[in-house]
């Protein structure tokens, strides 16, 4: 994909605030199934609630990373043209919930997440859908390299941080492809907070202050590494990726669309978002270190989103209260059931 140039008209600055609604919207509805056991069905209200709010907003966006090709994915699904057809042309990437499974089984850190950019600069991750990562915060985005041992990023990064390497918390996917990496960092003195889904919602506790991370190393899915990247120009942090093809078709089909194999080609921050103004907003969906998840009261919820602008490096914290009977009479989004 092409950068956007500079002529072309940019997102406006309201966009963030107008985004947040539709990620609001998608982990309310999305909330009614936590615990419940079903994560597809959970998936499918928040895939809806995204699709008919996200058409209001004033933009005209084209799907990059969605819930899959349109075989297979009837609404935002990858391709798809979203907004109200006015404003800036933009490349939207959307999860309506990073971590199904957490939510289906009322765990922490399910998430509704959306971003945005200028049309044409997000990277095309359709080739390769796992990456090897790391990310961190800005104290360290420095001087961290993937290339180099598990045993020097976690001294470079206590070293930017005034820590111990023994006090370095590592946030991962707990998956037996990561059992190497797990025996690494052990070896460091590093602590190791598992995840068991929704690896964005990782790569921001690694960015933010106060999470009590530092740092996200493992293989995790493409997709989510730009979106990740979309935060972290947001937060003035870093994610470095390697492209980690699982077999040699997928291999082949990487080495077909032009990706460069190499383990020494690294994909940074700007590789995978390109340009100084993405936008991306986040709703939490269950308690977690990085935002609080839906609440139920009488007539009221009450929903939590993190709102982030790269060009100006505001981070907003937003808690909203809303009256589900004002509601029932606005949208046709089923927020009750």
């Amino acid at each position: 994909m092409r950068a956007m140039s500079d002529s072309a008209p940019k997102p406006e600055r309201n966009l963030a605030l107008e985004l947040v609604r539709v990620t609001e919207a998608a982990a309310m509805a999305a909330g009614r199934w936590v615990g419940r056991g079903d994560k597809n069905d959970a998936d499918g209200v928040a895939v809806n609630a995204m699709r008919v709010m996200i058409s209001t907003v004033e933009m005209r966006g084209t799907v990059v990373i969605g819930e899959g090709e349109k075989d297979n994915a009837p609404m935002l699904y990858n391709g798809e043209e979203v907004g109200d057809g006015t404003g800036a042309e933009c490349d939207v990437a959307v999860d309506p919930i990073d971590g199904t499974t957490l939510t289906a089984k009322g765990m922490s850190n399910a998430i509704s997440v959306l971003a945005v950019a200028p049309r044409g600069s997000m990277y095309d991750p359709s080739a390769v859908f796992y990456m090897e990562k790391l990310v961190t915060g800005p104290e360290a985005a420095d001087v961290v390299d993937i290339r180099l041992p598990v045993k020097e990023n976690i001294a470079r990064v206590a070293k930017a941080k005034n820590l111990s390497p023994h006090d370095v918390t590592v946030v991962l996917l707990d998956r037996p492809r990561h059992a190497q990496l797990v025996e690494e960092i052990r070896e460091t003195g590093a602590r190791i907070k598992y995840i068991t889904d929704g690896d964005v919602a990782g790569a921001i506790m690694a960015a933010r202050p106060d999470t009590g991370v530092d740092l996200l190393l493992g293989i995790g899915g493409t997709p989510e590494g730009i979106i990740a990247a979309c935060a972290m120009k947001c937060l003035g942090g870093t994610i470095q990726g390697r492209l980690w093809p699982q077999d040699d078709d997928e291999r082949q089909r990487a080495l077909d669309a032009g990706h460069d194999l190499d383990p020494d080609v690294v994909l940074g921050t700007d590789d995978l978002v390109t340009g100084d103004d993405a936008f991306f907003v986040a709703t939490g969906i269950t308690d977690g270190e990085l935002m609080r998840g839906v609440r139920y009261r009488g007539d009221g919820v009450t929903t939590h989103s993190l709102v982030m602008r790269s060009r100006s490096g505001t981070v907003r914290s937003i808690t909203a209260d809303h009256r589900l009977s004002k509601l029932r009479a606005l949208s046709p989004i089923d927020f009750d059931s």
